[in-house]
């Protein structure tokens, strides 16, 4: 609507309607600090089940069986022989001796790779073909499909898809077409292309580069045709521990296969990459080539214990490489004795008894290995525990404890304006404290946690039944509310942990039909997640909709009432502006009556 200002009246209409609407806008004023502080004990309610449920994943750690059977193992010579335990492993002392360690099969170049060549040695970064005559026979051809070649440009060159031509494989003659005309080019391999003749067209057998005797124009097309390629091909063949041959081919083989743009170096790699299990270099000061299995063990075919590791086929590998499967070396089981049993192992790292050992060496003496209980690591885990445990009970006591002031609300959008950014942060501070003051989620979960860790345990394996009996008791400090204390430096613990281990593990961890069966964590998280859901239903989570729990349903009660008495607002703010405008009307019509008039007398 259009709004007058007093003109007539000589008063300020918009400050005085201004003024009007903020009485009016007092009780939506008070709506939004409503909301606010919803939307301020929603995020409290939400940081507690945060630091519950970070408690709670601690806690399923804390009922794990490897959380109270941590191992300590010392070996008599960490030169010889090195051990780790699991928790599963009992403590004892074990023996090895007279030990013979596991070896990898390995064969090397049985010559100079290049000996005999007049080209020199060969460059393992260069690519294969430029020194193919150093590899001999070992080039297979391939044959090649190449498309119809299309001529963008006049030109009298063009280039096949593949170069290293396989000698004799290319056709006598190549065709040209332009539209319904063709023309037939007899190809040349030898001599110089720059003096062929019109009708033929010179190839190089290494690039694929075809030169024309005379000029091919836009829109032709080279026909295509089939010759071959040289490439190098081979197979390896290689076993794992079962025996069994790790290749995809039928006979169990692995095949490769690389053009001439190869170097040594890039074929080398790609074995060492692949899943046939070998690592092979070139070594430039013998000019020889080394494969090496990367399992050690007797890795031979089943049934053929002490047969080839390493089968090889090609004559890339056995004529230019050198690599003779009878000159194979290594490739031997671990040899050893155990407590008095004479046994063997593929690999020099194994694990008996959940005990993992590492021959570092042969050696014919003893060498001693003792598996023991790890106190220290087990104290060190429920002292973890019970300090977590502390911090959060005191961090949720902070909360259910901190008075709420109410000469602090929380400010309007007007009132933050009349405030420094410093002034409105320590103002919104005091105003969100207090907000979840005597809380009875909060205070009755941390009761229960309380019994829970009190509670006598039932059934357990051996003579710590409560927390006390193994040095864990309540702070003497009222303040503390309900903190737990190690006693003393940890000497109780430590004893108990040491005497009787499993006893100390039920009294944590054990399960149960009922609550007094249940060890004190899984008590603790039974009520962590009660607790948890309780505040869920109040507060709900971030991806929850508004309906789904109560301060979201109060906010949307919030929200729906702003929105209306926002509406409303706005219709008594158009009723103050009708108002006066028909006042400023009518002070007009009078003031005209008012000068009629005076013109009668004047």
């Amino acid at each position: 609507m259009v709004r007058v200002s007093g003109l007539a009246s000589g008063m300020d209409i918009d400050q005085i309607v201004s003024d009007l609407m903020k009485a009016e806008r007092m009780p939506i004023d008070k709506m939004k600090k409503q909301k606010q502080t919803l939307e301020w004990q929603r995020d409290d309610y939400r940081s507690m089940n945060l630091l519950l449920s970070e408690f709670n994943n601690l806690a399923f750690n804390m009922t794990l069986q490897s959380s109270y059977s941590s191992k300590t193992v010392s070996s008599s010579d960490e030169t010889k022989v090195k051990a780790a335990a699991t928790s599963s492993a009992g403590n004892a002392s074990y023996t090895l001796s007279n030990v013979t360690m596991a070896t990898a099969a390995q064969n090397i170049s049985n010559g100079k790779i290049s000996e005999g060549s007049s080209e020199g040695t060969i460059d393992p970064a260069k690519s294969l073909w430029e020194q193919k005559n150093l590899l001999g026979s070992a080039w297979s051809g391939k044959e090649v499909k190449q498309p119809d070649i299309t001529i963008s440009d006049d030109t009298k060159t063009a280039k096949l898809s593949k170069g290293a031509i396989f000698e004799g494989s290319l056709p006598s003659s190549i065709q040209v077409k332009n539209g319904e005309s063709s023309q037939e080019f007899n190809i040349k391999t030898a001599g110089d292309p720059t003096l062929i003749g019109e009708n033929d067209v010179f190839v190089n057998m290494d690039t694929g580069e075809m030169t024309f005797g005379s000029t091919l124009t836009n829109g032709s097309t080279v026909q295509g045709f089939t010759y071959k390629q040289n490439v190098l091909q081979f197979s390896i063949t290689t076993y794992d521990s079962s025996g069994k041959a790790t290749g995809d081919n039928a006979d169990g083989s692995m095949s490769f296969e690389f053009d001439g743009s190869a170097s040594l170096n890039t074929v080398l790699t790609q074995l060492s990459n692949s899943k046939v299990g070998i690592s092979a270099f070139y070594d430039e000061g013998t000019d020889k080539v080394v494969f090496t299995r990367k399992d050690t063990g007797d890795l031979s075919k089943a049934g053929s214990t002490g047969g080839q590791k390493m089968v090889f086929s090609g004559a890339f590998l056995t004529n230019f490489l050198k690599l003779d499967t009878q000159k194979e070396t290594g490739g031997t089981d671990a040899k050893f004795t155990l407590n008095g049993l004479e046994t063997t192992r593929k690999s020099n790292t194994f694990t008996t008894g959940g005990v993992t050992y590492t021959l570092q060496n042969n050696f014919t003496g003893d060498v001693r290995v003792n598996v023991s209980n790890d106190t220290q690591k087990v104290f060190d885990t429920i002292k973890d525990f019970v300090t977590k445990y502390n911090e959060l009970i005191e961090k949720i006591n902070g909360k259910i404890t901190e008075e709420r002031d109410r000469n602090y609300q929380p400010l309007t959008d007007e009132e933050r304006e009349k405030l420094t950014d410093k002034q409105a942060e320590q103002w919104d501070e005091k105003a969100k404290s207090g907000l979840l003051k005597g809380d009875s989620i909060l205070s009755s979960g941390l009761n229960q946690m309380r019994s829970n860790w009190y509670a006598s345990v039932s059934g357990v394996s051996g003579g710590f039944s409560q927390l006390t009996d193994i040095g864990i008791s309540t702070s003497a400090n009222y303040s503390d509310r309900g903190k737990l204390v190690i006693e003393g430096d940890g000497t109780k613990l430590k004893e108990a942990i040491e005497k009787d281990p499993q006893s100390v593990m039920d009294l944590f961890m054990k399960s149960g039909s009922t609550t007094s069966e249940k060890g004190i964590v899984r008590r603790l998280r039974d009520t962590i997640t009660q607790t948890v859901s309780k505040v869920e239903q109040r507060a709900g989570r971030s991806t929850w909709t508004s309906e789904q729990f109560l301060l979201g349903r109060n906010l949307k009660s919030v929200n729906s009432q702003i929105t209306s008495f926002e509406s409303r607002l706005t219709q008594v703010e158009d009723r103050y502006y009708r108002q006066f405008t028909a006042m400023e009307k009518a002070i007009q019509n009078a003031n005209a009556q008012s000068a009629q008039l005076s013109q009668y007398f004047s």
